[in-house]
């Protein structure tokens, strides 16, 4: 099972000198793989509850974030060998001829290291910050992500879709990943886990239980093996670890608790089959600096091996 650590995006702590610092320790510890999230903004009066909290407002930490593939592309150049991967970009918001460009680009800079997840978000108010209608975010989804297929692997491109429109054309800045990068999806609702099944190469669900990871993955990799045979359909893990002094008792949270709890958390990713484990460690409220992150980063790669 591969090991990935999210880069610290998010809050006072978000900065050039934290990314530089956690993705070369991530990289000398022999993490696989570096990821970002994709956060617009914090709603004070979100329309839709911020389902990962009792009150459903948003944690403070949101109201300053990092642009995702920005930050990637700082922590590209600081690496050599680490893996580089969205966890998730909401990709309704993006025009995809201009993503695919931009993402083809830190492919092409990080020397093939690019990885690729995406989803459709859930905050109504962030689109309509995007100028993206909501209700349209799955076929929105549908068409962006075929076009991006497109884009890095046909010569000439010919398109036309939601929103934008390519002549035929020559489009030359392919990846350097052939055919193209890895795709991930998060995804829950039927429409998501058929799109996933169809298009992507492996599901990377955010804020779902383990105990209910496994039958779900068996489903959407079942589906995915129908859609294409012979498939290979990765399963990636992310842990939004809470660390504890003492052990947590009652109604824990996966990844919550001191680090003997979170190991047998790792143990139950493991035997689920996950090819791969991502760690989060920001909203911890034991890791408030650099130190205390990196700290964390070390723990954690001890534990899970």
């Amino acid at each position: 099972m591969r090991l990935g650590f999210s880069l610290p995006q998010l809050g006072p702590l978000a900065g050039p000198d934290a990314v530089e610092q956690v993705a070369q320790s991530a990289e000398q510890l022999g993490y696989d793989s570096l990821w970002v999230l994709d956060r617009l903004l914090r709603p004070l009066n979100p329309q839709v509850p911020y389902p990962a909290a009792a009150d459903g407002i948003l944690p403070f930490k949101y109201s300053r974030v990092l642009d995702p593939l920005d930050t990637l592309t700082f922590a590209a150049a600081k690496t050599q060998r680490v893996a580089l991967g969205t966890s998730v970009l909401n990709l309704p918001w993006y025009n995809p001829v201009l993503l695919a460009r931009r993402l083809a680009s830190i492919d092409v800079l990080s020397r093939g290291r690019l990885r690729v997840g995406v989803g459709v978000g859930w905050s109504p108010d962030e689109y309509e910050a995007a100028g993206v209608p909501f209700k349209s975010r799955g076929k929105l989804a549908d068409d962006y992500v075929i076009a991006l297929k497109s884009i890095w692997t046909d010569d000439p491109v010919h398109l036309e879709g939601h929103g934008y429109k390519v002549a035929k054309s020559t489009i030359g800045l392919k990846p350097v990943q052939k055919p193209r990068p890895p795709i991930y999806m998060a995804a829950f609702t039927p429409p998501a886990i058929e799109r996933a099944a169809r298009e992507a190469d492996g599901w990377f669900p955010v804020g779902i239980p383990l105990s209910a990871v496994g039958p779900m993955f068996e489903q959407i990799r079942g589906a995915a093996a129908k859609a294409a045979p012979g498939r290979q359909f990765e399963l990636i893990v992310r842990g939004n670890v809470e660390f504890a002094d003492a052990p947590v008792a009652s109604n824990r949270a996966d990844f919550t608790g001191t680090l003997d709890q979170i190991a047998g958390d790792i143990a139950a990713a493991r035997k689920l089959g996950a090819h791969e484990l991502v760690f989060d460690v920001q909203f911890s409220k034991d890791v408030e600096s650099i130190d205390s992150m990196l700290r964390s980063m070390k723990d954690l790669k001890a534990v899970a091996g």
